[in-house]
């Protein structure tokens, strides 16, 4: 009998690296939220001490390489479970596209997991396990809207943004989020107003959410990927109220108000790449 989990995507409506541990790793300060567009993932309890990943994506590894199968292992190793899983990925979410579907996959493991052998291990447990695997799996935890700062494991739910349609366009190439953070000199980044992204969010107040939208990150991607700022300046072009890079990139969203002037984006941004999609928040 499989078990199944959603696992959506992911928008950074901030994302601010504060400084550089001396562990190696930077410590972040982000704004996110989910997205109407998610990957299923199937677990199948196995009796062998195994795990298995099957997925459908040339993109995507399925041995150890996987965040799902490092999820696995990482709950089989802290609970010591001693009989196996099948994890079995449909992939809707673009891969290396900033949207966190990796992260949400390892997120979906370790809530399925918890369900699957009757653990009943609270979610705040799950967080700090699952930012030993990613920065952003904590957050694919919980979900909805959160503010997050350290690694990844401290989180703070936000109330959620106001309704909105968002377009997500994502040019033809892939970011690796640990090469873009090879390129940070902190001393020289941009920091966005996440105090000012809170507050539009309890505010409901969507114009100024669109005015404060930041992301540390998107310069360094768009130095090495111009066709980023490209996409982002079609998108404003055609009338999109916020438009930002999420994560390392390289996917561009836009946040529109009104579903006809979103469908009218989003059908005059598919002459600038292939992959785009029209979906809503439901963080």
């Amino acid at each position: 009998m499989a078990l199944i989990e959603r696992a959506p995507a992911k928008i950074n409506l901030s994302l601010d690296v504060l400084r550089k541990r001396e562990d190696g790793f930077h410590d972040l300060e982000m704004v996110m939220t989910t997205i109407d567009l998610s990957d299923r993932i199937e677990l199948f309890p196995l009796k062998q001490d195994k795990i298995e990943v099957s997925i459908e994506s040339r993109y995507v590894p399925s041995d150890e390489r996987n965040l799902a199968y490092k999820a696995a292992v990482a709950f089989k190793n802290k609970y010591n479970i001693k009989t196996g899983v099948r994890i079995c990925i449909e992939k809707n979410i673009p891969v290396s596209a900033g949207l966190g579907g990796g992260s949400s996959n390892a997120a979906a493991v370790l809530r399925g997991l918890n369900r699957l052998w009757r653990l009943n291990i609270p979610k705040e447990e799950l967080v700090l396990l699952g930012a030993s695997i990613d920065e952003d799996v904590g957050f694919c935890i919980y979900g909805n809207t959160a503010v997050v700062r350290g690694y990844g494991e401290k989180i703070e739910m936000l109330a959620s943004p106001p309704p909105c349609w968002v377009i997500l366009a994502k040019p033809n190439i892939g970011v690796t989020t640990r090469k873009i953070f090879e390129q940070i000199s902190v001393t020289d980044l941009y920091h966005p107003n996440t105090s000012k992204v809170i507050e539009a969010l309890y505010e409901k107040d969507f114009h100024k959410l669109c005015n404060s939208i930041g992301n540390s990150l998107e310069p360094i991607t768009s130095v090495q990927h111009p066709e980023v700022m490209h996409i982002k300046q079609a998108m404003l072009n055609i009338g999109a109220d916020g438009v930002l890079m999420s994560g390392s990139g390289p996917t561009v969203y836009g946040l529109v108000e009104h579903e006809n002037k979103a469908r009218r984006i989003y059908n005059g941004m598919r002459g600038f790449c292939e992959e785009v999609y029209l979906v809503r928040i439901i963080g």
